[in-house]
């Protein structure tokens, strides 16, 4: 099957699998894993951090962030898109107590500041405490501007605020910035990245911050059953996955490209090419057949989500032969 559901569907490489086979383990609820250990000092020094954690999922990442910034009864500003805020199963208001605050997202994926400060709340015991604002880049494919991350940092020193980004595909956002990812990363108290998206590891992602605060997120990832134990063999996969992903992942967003200006010849279908700038695609159908373009391209051993609009996700396991594959059997569906 091509899948073009999500970038998290790659697969391990032969390299990774091998290094996972033989790599060297220990506990690392006791802290003694080597392969952990050599992963988060390498992240941490990779990222422009004094220490990293690796946890299960960005989820539990991003978790472990808010967690570890915001006290119970405190609240985070967030967009109203964000994923911590809207795919997370609202954890951080259930396992932290910690109150989202969201404000509507402006079309480039970026919070007005103007909104964010009127959002804040007064010191008055009526109201959650303003601890963080949390920020996502990429954010829906597109990326949020170096002068706004900057303006977002000055923001939050201003007001007291910390700051975290959701950098599940950071490197994305750094590819298409034409910047090393440190000039993003050094703007924020926190972040956390996918090895598991873009980067190609089969589990795992990293949160980054200061050493103080990783001693906190440590703590509280084990609170929420997050000791993974002998967990070197996945991180093995992670370290390849972080010294080799980013490497490549200009070719998903050529390939995002192409697939654009395909889509955008197809008059069933709606969709501005400019608005493509990483590996994430959208695309409306105008007959409203999206449901039925998915259950037919499933016949052709091509795997979608069906939505309004529709996304297609490119990724290291689909080629640019893969992209014309799929243009092709769209063309069949429509006329028929």
């Amino acid at each position: 099957m091509i899948d073009f559901r999500s970038d998290t569907v790659t697969r391990p490489t032969a390299e990774m699998r091998e290094a996972m086979a033989s790599a060297e383990v220990g506990d690392d609820v006791y802290g003694d894993d080597p392969t952990i250990n050599s992963l988060q000092a390498y992240a941490a020094e990779r990222m422009g951090f004094e220490a990293a954690l690796f946890t299960a999922t960005g989820t539990q990442a991003n978790l472990l962030a808010i967690m570890g910034h915001c006290s119970r009864g405190d609240e985070y500003l967030c967009g109203q898109s964000a994923h911590n805020y809207r795919y997370e199963g609202g954890g951080a208001a259930v396992l932290g107590s910690v109150q989202p605050q969201p404000i509507e997202n402006e079309p480039d994926g970026s919070i007005d500041l103007d909104k964010a400060k009127a959002a804040i709340k007064a010191d008055d015991f009526h109201f959650a405490i303003t601890r963080l604002l949390s920020l996502e880049n990429t954010i829906g494919g597109r990326v949020l501007s170096l002068d706004y991350q900057q303006q977002a940092r000055a923001f939050c020193n201003d007001r007291g605020l910390l700051l975290h980004l959701d950098g599940a595909r950071v490197f994305n956002a750094a590819v298409k910035s034409n910047c090393d990812v440190t000039e993003i990363t050094r703007l924020y108290d926190s972040v956390s990245v996918c090895l598991s998206k873009g980067l190609g590891a089969p589990v795992g992602s990293l949160l980054l911050g200061s050493k103080a605060f990783i001693e906190r997120a440590t703590r509280l990832r084990k609170m929420v059953g997050g000791g993974m134990r002998q967990a070197g063999i996945l991180a093995a996969a992670g370290r390849i996955a972080l010294e080799q992903g980013p490497l490549r992942l200009f070719e998903d967003h050529e390939n995002a490209e192409h697939l654009s200006a395909g889509l955008a010849k197809i008059p069933e279908l709606e969709i501005d090419p400019d608005s493509t700038q990483t590996n994430i695609v959208y695309a409306r159908c105008r007959a409203g057949k999206a449901s039925q373009l998915k259950d037919f391209l499933a016949e052709q051993g091509i795997l979608i989500t069906a939505g309004n609009p529709i996304r297609f996700v490119t990724h290291r396991d689909v080629s640019r032969q893969d992209v014309d594959t799929l243009l092709s059997a769209i063309r069949q569906f429509y006329p028929s």
